[in-house]
């Protein structure tokens, strides 16, 4: 009886839903790795040291960097408000300010730059009194910028949200009994204890942004960034050309998600 039991055990031991679970997700995160893996082996160093050596790839790289980090920055600032109503509001119209949220992330991206060209293209109200102030909306960085504010934002709203709703409230009423503000109980008790989950959305909007392509192009098609140079190197040169491009934007994206990654294991 002993032994039966210990075998049983054992076996349980050996072959437990633990690991038939890192089994079954090992397949989806070879379907990951194994494409890129397969990029960056099949093409030869030179050829992209060469194609990054162009000033067109350049300017992309910096296009792409610079709009990320700034359409990063304008998600966190107001995001992370917004995530924190959410998260500590009651009520029908959190669901519906929610789904708002969500919808950039439904839509498919070149619906969302018909949708932004709506209201910021040069026709627009909006989009002629930011050009007859000197401020064009589309075809320059601000274009940019907005398309990868629209479809990375509400990556940090709803994984903010979430992080903050798994933050104990009676923490919060401690630190509001002390006399703190509900400002400074948020600095000092929420962000602290949610902020991994912060830090994930951030850096999931900031790729988001890297990669954006389809509302991108539809509003600034120059200044190009990386996808955007993909799709012409590949159009106009073929898909030789493209796939070093593609390599480029694979190194400057898992870079520069390092260094948020590094710069962002500590809250501010």
């Amino acid at each position: 009886m002993f032994r039966t039991g210990s075998r049983a055990e054992a076996a349980t031991g050996r072959f437990d839903w633990l690991s038939v679970a890192f089994l079954l997700g090992a397949v989806l995160l070879c379907y990951y790795v194994v494409p890129l893996v397969s990029l960056v082996v099949t093409q030869p160093p030179g050829a992209v040291a060469a194609r990054l050596a162009t000033p067109e790839v350049r300017a992309a790289a910096w296009t792409s960097v610079l709009g990320a980090t700034a359409s990063t920055l304008i998600a966190t600032v107001f995001g992370l408000p917004l995530a924190y109503w959410l998260a500590r509001t009651d009520g029908r119209i959190t669901t519906f300010v929610t789904a708002l949220v969500v919808l950039p992330l439904v839509l498919p991206p070149i619906v969302s730059g018909m949708v932004l060209l709506t209201v910021v293209g040069p026709n627009t109200l909006v989009g002629s009194a930011a050009a007859a102030s000197g401020l064009s909306l589309t075809r320059s960085l601000a274009g940019v910028v907005l398309a990868q504010t629209f479809v990375a934002s509400p990556f940090v709203v709803v994984t903010a949200k979430a992080a903050i709703e798994g933050v104990d409230r009676h923490l919060e009423y401690a630190s509001r009994s002390l006399g703190k503000h509900r400002f400074t109980t948020f600095r000092r008790v929420t962000l602290p204890l949610a902020w991994p989950g912060v830090l994930a959305g951030i850096t999931l909007a900031f790729a988001r942004a890297m990669g954006e392509f389809g509302a991108t192009i539809m509003l600034a098609y120059y200044p190009r960034t990386m996808p955007v140079q993909i799709w012409v190197s590949f159009t106009t040169l073929g898909l030789d050309e493209a796939f070093p491009i593609a390599v480029v934007l694979v190194g400057v994206a898992v870079a520069t998600l390092v260094v948020l990654n590094a710069l962002g294991s500590t809250p501010a």
